[in-house]
């Protein structure tokens, strides 16, 4: 008996075997499901669907249950896109977007939309034409960060139905055509030119300010000095009236006197050679000088 004879007995007698255990095999192979880490698996039944697997081993029925669609949830990225849109004072701008997804709900987005990439760009394009219209060109130059968020809020609550979510949204750029920058060029420097007369004018402003406090100020103490001259003047008239009083007319007589010599001497003491005219009773004042200081004595 040789080789080929009892390998056709063996197999003759352990078919059954053989054949269910290929079967038992095959079973094992189509029951057992390795999804990887950054997969979904969407398994149907029948043609319907069934149930979701997640990351690592599942199992499924072999022969009713089948893996129709693996679907990665990595993040994915938009090509940038640019689209045209009129703001609410009529200018034309050229928007340049950028989106970021990532699918999280694999049964919805494999049974309601075909396209996921064209649905999202085309409802971004539509949103970003909506909301850039409804503001104008100067807010939506310095609000652009409130913009990009009122535009992931409005495209999130579109695609929420097809299991999307919208990690990040952005207005990359925003073009305007050059008679519109022009424009803008000279609106910026008339505005410029605008500012520099305004901070010119308060210069000058504040200059005849700071002149009219100078002014009061040098009043104010101008004023000041008189008084304090006046009330030297009144206590000096005090003190002349108090002596006047206590030593009679005499003593208001030799202050008079005194006066008209200390004058007489501040004459004499001028620089150069120059001629005095005094009064003829000039210097009789020396003598009434003299003569009341004997009388005081």
């Amino acid at each position: 008996m040789n080789a080929q004879d009892f390998l056709m007995d063996f197999l003759n007698g352990n078919l059954v075997v053989l054949l269910l255990a290929a079967f038992i095999i095959l079973c094992i192979l189509l029951g057992v499901r390795i999804v990887p880490q950054s997969d979904k698996f969407v398994v149907e039944r029948f043609g319907r669907l069934h149930a979701v697997l997640g990351p690592g081993i599942n199992f499924i029925v072999p022969f009713l249950d089948r893996v129709r669609h693996k679907i990665s949830i990595l993040e994915r990225q938009l090509p940038t896109a640019s689209q045209d849109a009129i703001t609410s004072d009529n200018v034309l701008v050229q928007v340049d977007t950028s989106v970021f997804y990532r699918i999280t709900e694999p049964e919805k987005t494999v049974y309601r939309i075909r396209d996921v990439d064209a649905a999202i760009a085309t409802t971004v394009a539509g949103i970003v034409r909506s909301e850039i219209g409804a503001l104008e060109l100067d807010e939506v130059q310095t609000n652009r960060n409130q913009l990009t968020s009122r535009i992931k809020l409005a495209v999130e609550a579109v695609v929420d139905d097809w299991g999307i979510e919208v990690t990040r949204a952005e207005l990359l750029d925003v073009n305007l055509d050059q008679a519109t920058r022009n424009a803008m060029l000279q609106q910026l420097n008339a505005e410029r030119a605008r500012r520099a007369q305004v901070t010119e004018a308060e210069g000058t402003k504040r200059a005849v300010e700071l002149n009219a406090d100078a002014e009061l100020y040098s009043a104010e103490q101008a004023a000041k000095a008189r008084r304090v001259q006046a009330d030297a003047e009144a206590y000096a008239t005090q003190v002349v009236a108090l002596a006047i009083k206590e030593n009679g007319i005499e003593a208001a007589q030799y202050q008079v006197a005194l006066k008209q010599v200390e004058a007489l001497v501040a004459v004499g003491k001028g620089e150069g050679k120059q001629t005095i005219l005094l009064p003829a009773h000039a210097l009789d004042a020396f003598s009434d000088a003299f003569g009341l200081l004997k009388g005081a004595k």
